[in-house]
C-alpha cells in the first residue's frame, strides 16, 4: 500500500481521536495508536510528534513495547463496553441484544488480559 494511503489513513485515525475526546463512548488512545502505526509508514515527522505528545506518547510507546494499557484504560474501555451492552439489552429484541453483550465479553476480557502499563 501507497505512502499517501498511511498518510490518509493516519490523518483519518487523528481525526477519530480527537472527536473521541469529546464523546465519551468513542476511544481516543486506540485511534491515537493507529494514527502513529499508520504515520510510521507514511510520515515520520507525524510519528515522531505523536510519540512526543504529553497525553498519547506514553501510552502509545507502551502498546508498542510490551502490548500494555493502562489501568485507567481498562476501566474506562471496560465501562464504556458495560455501558453499550446494558444499552443493547434495554433497546434491542432478542437475539439481537445478545450481540453488544457478546462484544462486551470479548473484547472487556481482552482488554483485561493485556499487561498492565
Amino acid at each position: 500500500m501507497g505512502r499517501a494511503f498511511y498518510l490518509c489513513c493516519g490523518f483519518l485515525s487523528l481525526g477519530a481521536g480527537a472527536i473521541g475526546a469529546f464523546l465519551p463512548l468513542l476511544p481516543t488512545v486506540p485511534f491515537m495508536i493507529l494514527a502513529a502505526f499508520c504515520f510510521a509508514r507514511s510520515s515520520p515527522a507525524l510519528e515522531a510528534r505523536l510519540l512526543e505528545h504529553r497525553h498519547f506518547g506514553p501510552h502509545i510507546r507502551n502498546w508498542r513495547e510490551r502490548g500494555a494499557i493502562s489501568r485507567r484504560g481498562k476501566k474506562a474501555a471496560l465501562a464504556a463496553f458495560a455501558f453499550s451492552a446494558v444499552l443493547g439489552l434495554a433497546f434491542s429484541p432478542l437475539p439481537w441484544c445478545l450481540i453488544p453483550l457478546a462484544a462486551a465479553l470479548i473484547g472487556g476480557t481482552w482488554i483485561w488480559t493485556r499487561p498492565e502499563a
